[in-house]
Order: structure tokens, then sequence, then C-alpha cells
């Protein structure tokens, strides 16, 4: 495909996707009251994708270029305000998530082979934390930054850490946001309410407490992770086997921090990063419904465009 292909390919499956979620919700439509936008929801989600897939994390960097380079396929967009179309974007926030999770329901994906893992995601320098005000007064969402250890970097960070829950062969089905000085063990219940099957984690999902959570929390699934200390020959095999495994998922990561970058916070407060984090994960699982439907490998992004 060339850019402007698979720009209305996109287009495409998403505006298939919100007519099918308009009846589910309240009286059939987005608003309740005020006049329609210019731009359409679609279009919206459109340019918000294409532009994160583009390499562009801001809001004006995308804004701006489609306004100067694909204005023939949104002919309303000159007369729109940036304002505007950064508002209106992250108040969809939630129609990303209904947007997400039915593509996910699409997808042909493994449902007894799940992987865990976690990744940092800093809101500022480190030497800017002491006085960064991003995130400081959260009250209502209960979610506050805070100071935590990259174990990838081997350095300190201030802000968030994310967890993910990926099924084979790289979809994910489930994040969680949760403060840097969280642990992963901490979040693993809330990723895994529903799950069945074997679920891979790293050896930071080793605990036998955790394991007794999980008889109740998720019963049909079994947490699977390489021992602490590899004793013996048979934990050496083990541990090599999940580590092949669950390589899967340090490829997802790669791709949200790489071509979706995912460390490239700009958002101030806990609204605007809701609906940037939800843009990455509707932006990857497109990525993987064009993938599939072009006939590639599911991760192979770079194919998508000639």
């Amino acid at each position: 495909m060339n850019l402007d292909e698979m720009i209305i390919a996109v287009y495409c499956t998403v505006d298939d996707a919100v007519k099918q979620l308009l009846p589910q919700l309240p009286q059939g439509r987005l608003r309740q009251s005020g006049p329609p936008p210019l731009l359409s929801e679609s279009e919206v989600l459109t340019i918000e994708v294409m532009g994160l897939f583009l390499g562009h994390a801001q809001d004006t960097a995308t804004f701006d270029l489609f306004r100067r380079q694909h204005h023939t396929l949104f002919p309303v967009l000159p007369q729109v305000h940036r304002t505007t179309y950064t508002r209106q974007s992250a108040n969809l926030w939630r129609l990303k998530e209904q947007v997400w999770q039915h593509l996910v329901n699409q997808l042909p994906h493994h449902a007894h082979l799940h992987f865990l893992d976690s990744v940092p995601l800093p809101v500022c320098r480190f030497a800017r934390a002491s006085f960064c005000r991003r995130f400081k007064c959260q009250e209502a969402t209960g979610l506050q930054a805070s100071y935590g250890f990259d174990h990838v970097a081997r350095q300190t960070f201030y802000g968030f850490r994310l967890h993910l829950q990926v099924s084979f062969p790289g979809v994910v089905r489930r994040l969680v946001i949760t403060p840097a000085h969280v642990a992963d063990v901490a979040a693993t219940p809330d990723l895994m309410q529903d799950v069945e099957g074997v679920v891979i984690g790293d050896r930071n999902y080793h605990s036998p407490a955790l394991q007794e959570e999980l008889k109740t929390v998720a019963p049909h699934a079994r947490l699977l992770t390489p021992p602490k200390k590899k004793t013996s020959a048979e934990d050496k095999r083990r541990s090599a086997l999940l580590s092949r495994l669950r390589y899967r998922i340090e490829t997802v990561i790669s791709q949200w921090c790489g071509r979706l970058q995912l460390k490239a916070c700009h958002a101030r407060d806990t609204w605007h990063l809701s609906s940037r984090l939800l843009r990455a994960v509707l932006c990857h699982t497109l990525c993987i419904f064009l993938a599939y439907q072009h006939g590639f490998k599911p991760l192979q992004f770079a194919k998508l465009l000639d």
C-alpha cells in the first residue's frame, strides 16, 4: 500500500467499527446535545492513528502534517482549528477503547497463551522530577506519578509503569497503569481477570503469594515464571523455554517504545494520558488488523507501506 491507500484502509476499518458500536451507546449516538463537529469521529481517530504510525507523537505535528499534505482526503480539515481537533481527540478516549476491544475480538489470536510485562513511562526528565508539576493533583483518579527503577536502563525515573497483557501472536488485550513504585506482582491480578490458559511472565512475577491469590482471581489460568535461582538443569531448561516464548511481548514493547514513541509523554493529566495510551494501543491493533488483511505476519508493520 502507499500512504493514501493506508489512510483510506484505516478510515474504513475505524468507520465500520464505529457504526457497529453506535447502537450500543445511549440513544444510539455519541453526543447527547450540541451541534455535530466538522470532523467526524472516524476522521479524528484516523488522523490520530496515522500520525502516530508516521512518527508524530504530538497532536500539533500530526494536525499540521495532515492539514498541509492530506487535506484532499479530509476536505473540512482546513476549517478546523488545531485546539478544536486536540480537544475532540482527547474527548474520544472512551470510543478509542471501545474500537480497540471491538477489533481485538475480530483478530485471530491464541485464547490460551498470554504474556505479561511492564514498561516504565517517565513523565519528565529525572533532573526535573523534584519540581515537576505534572500529575501532582490527581485525587479524582487516585493516580499520581512517583519514583521507580528502570531495570533495563538501570536508573531511577519519575512517572508511571504501564503493565501489558498480550495474547499470542502479539495482540494487546489489557492495559493497567500504576505509579512507578508499584511492583509487577501488585498489578497482576488486574491484568489476569477472566483470563484462561497459560500466562507467561518474567522473574518479577515469581511469587508464591501471587499464585495463591490468582486461584481466586483467575482460577482457569496458570501463571508460569522462570525460577529466581536456576539451581538444576531442569530449572535452566524451563527458564530457557519460557524466555523463548515470552520474546513475543518484548517485540511488542519494542514497537511501542520505538514506532509508537510510548516514552515521549506530553500529557499533563490523567485524561490526556489515557487518551494517548489508548491511541497507541488502537494504532498497534489496527496495524495487526491490516497486516492480516494483506497476508503479512502480524507484527511486520514496516511492510504495510511500500
